[in-house]
C-alpha cells in the first residue's frame, strides 16, 4: 500500500508562486506513475499534471500548461508541483497521485489527503 503526503499549500495572491511537495512511502517509487488532481469549491476532481513512470514523461492540463512544472526526486520518493503566475481560478485542494501503470489513468489508485491552495486577489 502506497502512503502520500503532501505538504506546501497555503495562501498567495494572484501572480504569485508555490511549491507542492509529496512523500511517497510504502511502494517503490520508480514503478509508479506520479502526479497532481485539484478539486476546485463545487467542482469536480480535475487533472493537473503527471510524471509518467516510463521515461519520466511529463503531461499537463491545458489550463495549467506554461505556469506549472512537475518533477520527481526519485532516491527521495518525492514528488514536486511548482506553480507559478497563479490564479484565482487555480484555488483548490491538491491531491498527490500515484498509480502502477506506466501512464497515469483518470481514476489513479493512490490519493493523498490533499493540501488547500488559495489564490487570493
Amino acid at each position: 500500500q502506497v502512503q502520500l503526503v503532501e505538504s506546501g499549500g497555503g495562501l498567495v495572491q494572484t501572480g504569485g508562486s508555490l511549491r507542492l511537495s509529496c512523500a511517497a512511502s510504502g511502494g517503490t517509487f520508480s514503478t509508479l506513475s506520479v502526479g497532481w488532481f485539484r478539486q476546485a469549491p463545487g467542482k469536480e476532481r480535475e487533472f493537473a499534471a503527471a510524471i509518467n513512470r516510463s521515461w519520466g514523461s511529463t503531461s499537463y492540463a491545458d489550463s495549467v500548461k506554461g505556469r506549472f512544472t512537475i518533477s520527481r526526486d526519485i532516491a527521495k520518493s518525492t514528488v514536486f508541483l511548482q506553480m507559478n503566475s497563479l490564479k484565482q481560478e487555480d484555488t483548490a485542494v491538491y491531491y498527490c497521485v500515484a498509480d502502477p501503470w506506466a501512464t497515469m489513468r483518470n481514476s489513479p489508485r493512490y490519493w493523498g489527503q490533499g493540501t488547500q491552495v488559495t489564490v487570493s486577489s
